[in-house]
């Protein structure tokens, strides 16, 4: 399948256009929504987001991720194979750390163009048909990018990379890294573990690992975002 990790957001035009393409040109392939809010002009906290996420995708799988800043610009637009599994997207730092957790990793430039490019848009108008081909098989048109280990982002992204609309902050933090005792700190608030909602008061900031393995700080019936002014990039640490 295709799955589409994007900051495009799920109104206006964008998301339909892209997938309007990919129906297209691999109109047999299954398109999901992975992920259509992903953190915003930041590819270092969306790519530590993909990378949790990456761990549901198969053999044969495309991820087409776009969460673009510099669109148009010098950066270059790029195909990875992490595992066994295809990455189309701009090279940005956002598959850097699907990169470092994947155990074989080639990395492609693209080369090719379409008739149609807009200098805006490379979602639809580059990356898209690029996975639509790759899904189907055939193989990547470009030059190696060379030696993927230089491309390495931090094991642990200690900030936050996501809030979701319950107000639920998620870190780049792995649950693995941190003992369950051990608590952790934004700003001046220290915040205890808690296995899930339930376990603490109502409106009780905590923190728990979350369904992708991943630290995520939350209030029972509340937003902690609103209560702890919690923004994306805001930095995390913990005591042991």
């Amino acid at each position: 399948m295709i799955l589409l990790y994007t900051d495009f957001g799920c109104t206006g035009p964008y998301l339909g256009q892209v997938r309007m393409v990919l129906l297209r040109e691999a109109p047999a392939v299954p398109v999901v929504d992975l992920m259509c809010d992903a953190p915003s002009w930041s590819p270092r906290a969306a790519g530590a987001l993909l990378a949790a996420l990456a761990a549901e995708l198969l053999p044969g799988d495309v991820c087409l991720a776009v969460v673009d800043p510099g669109v148009g610009t010098s950066r270059r637009p790029a195909i990875w194979r992490i595992d066994e599994s295809w990455y189309v997207g701009p090279d940005n730092g956002l598959f850097d750390a699907v990169c470092r957790r994947g155990a074989r990793v080639q990395g492609w430039e693209i080369g090719w163009r379409p008739p149609r490019c807009s200098a805006s848009f490379h979602g639809r108008d580059l990356f898209a048909p690029v996975a639509a081909r790759l899904a189907l098989g055939q193989s990547p048109m470009g030059e190696p990018l060379g030696d993927a280990s230089a491309r390495l982002a931090p094991a642990e992204l200690a900030e936050i990379i996501y809030i979701d609309h319950f107000g639920n902050a998620m870190t780049g933090l792995t649950a693995a890294a941190v003992r369950p005792e051990a608590r952790l700190r934004v700003g001046a608030r220290p915040l205890g573990h808690a296995g899930t909602f339930g376990e603490v008061p109502p409106g009780e900031p905590f923190w728990y690992e979350n369904s992708l393995a991943l630290i995520e700080i939350a209030a029972n019936r509340a937003s902690v975002a609103e209560l702890l002014g919690l923004k994306i990039g805001v930095p995390v640490s913990w005591e042991s």
